[in-house]
């Protein structure tokens, strides 16, 4: 069983948390939150409940005591599966971090994984691998590139990405942080090897260089782009892609930590992340990536490359500049 959805132990706790979660279905959080509570009197160190009352309370437009709830929640939950120290850091309660919260998102996708293609593609309209794949492809005809020999999916869930580039790429490796996307990918023989790994220090530790690094609604999950960009730049040959989707705001922050628990990223502060890690952007639009509760998310759809050659100086007159160096500075 997912650990997120762990009895409490205690027969008469579950049976008032299957009836709360009746209530809660029918739209009563607030009647849901309560016997939530009655439950926790009895199991007070049952993590999954608190859980439960914090999201019951938010519902129920309690917000003060959602966040009594998750504080509970992230002094039992040291593994930090549930995400506490995000849901509170999502309403002013916290800090969030920079990184990846990497036992949440790794309980979140074990538990969404045999379900995660129905609801992605045909609840949520979601179409950001194919569109990638046409931005890739319209990069790769303007640059004259007809295939790729190493390409690596970063967050590569289960295959959505890896199905539209395996007839672009002789060597395919795809790179997740649930073993259970893994194991559902791994029975659809899409990529050569498949790891689970977190992102970046699977990028950190990477022996070889790809000419193509995706990301299709990864970097979401992964805060402050500058390490990650930095990451994928060091494993990209000159002249190598990347493709990579985001979720998009148009405040001052870099980024900022959704309700849904996923970061948003500004336009801006985006590009220069990627001028900082030395890469030159091919492709920067607007895009809605999917429904979420009958709304339209708006997002980002990036290509961008990393040059061929380190740019020559040039002086004044745009002629290359030659420096010559003694050789006893060398020494």
């Amino acid at each position: 069983m997912v650990k997120t959805f762990h009895s409490s132990g205690d027969v008469i706790v579950d049976r008032r948390a299957d009836y709360a979660r009746r209530l809660a279905e029918s739209g009563d959080h607030m009647a849901a939150a309560e016997l939530i509570e009655q439950a926790l009197e009895l199991a007070p160190g049952w993590t999954a409940g608190w859980d439960l009352l914090g999201s019951y309370w938010e519902k129920a437009g309690e917000v003060a005591r959602a966040i009594s709830a998750w504080r509970h929640l992230e002094a039992l939950d040291d593994a930090g599966v549930f995400g506490a120290h995000l849901k509170l850091a999502a309403h002013g309660a916290g800090l969030a971090g920079e990184g990846t919260s990497i036992g949440y998102v790794e309980a979140l996708f074990d538990q969404y994984a045999p379900r995660f293609e129905s609801a992605l593609v045909q609840k949520l309209a979601y179409r950001v691998p194919e569109r990638l794949d046409a931005l890739i492809g319209e990069a790769m005809a303007g640059k004259g590139i007809t295939a790729f020999a190493e390409a690596i999916d970063l967050g590569c869930g289960t295959g959505l990405m890896g199905e539209r580039l395996r007839g672009k790429v002789s060597f395919l490796e795809g790179v997740d942080l649930s073993a259970a996307m893994v194991a559902e990918t791994g029975r659809k023989g899409i990529y050569d090897r498949l790891t689970k790994a977190e992102l970046v220090a699977f990028l950190t530790a990477y022996p070889s260089q790809a000419d193509l690094v995706t990301a299709a609604d990864v970097f979401i999950y992964c805060g402050a782009l500058p390490p990650v960009l930095a990451a994928a730049a060091r494993v990209m040959r000159p002249g190598a892609l990347l493709a990579f989707s985001l979720e998009a705001h148009d405040g001052p922050e870099p980024q900022f930590l959704r309700p849904s628990l996923r970061y948003a990223h500004a336009p801006e502060p985006t590009r220069q992340a990627l001028v900082d890690a030395g890469l030159d952007i091919l492709c920067f639009e607007r895009a809605v990536l999917r429904q979420d509760r009958g709304e339209p998310v708006e997002g980002l759809l990036i290509v961008a490359q990393k040059p061929a050659a380190a740019p020559l100086a040039l002086n004044l007159a745009g002629e290359a500049l030659v420096v010559d160096v003694e050789p006893e500075a060398l020494n």
